[in-house]
């Protein structure tokens, strides 16, 4: 059904066109970049830390008994949930998107 007004849902061309036209202009894209080593290479992004960060990375703990104790319930079903905790914990969200 298409919306007379907008055109919603009429198509004009079909899918099978639109992905041989995007595989198209994505073969002409490569056949007319310059074929250099150093563009075939692969890209990594890095991420660098800052010290501060490093180091409170370095002394971060954790309980590994009480994650594992946690997974194990939540894998058989028998971890807690407090509705109204979670029901507040989104209310807390949502004001704080709100505020700013």
């Amino acid at each position: 059904m298409t919306d007379s007004i907008s055109q919603l849902g009429k198509t004009s061309v079909s899918p099978d066109a639109l992905v041989d036209s995007a595989k198209r202009q994505s073969a002409d894209k490569a056949a007319s970049s310059p074929s250099t080593e150093s563009s075939s290479a692969i890209q990594t992004d890095q991420v660098v830390l800052s010290s501060p960060v490093e180091s409170a990375l370095a002394a971060a703990e954790f309980d590994r008994d009480k994650v594992e104790r946690i997974k194990a319930a939540i894998e058989s079903g028998n971890y807690p949930l407090d509705e109204n905790r979670i029901a507040e914990s989104f209310l807390a969200v949502e004001k704080m998107i709100s505020d700013s």
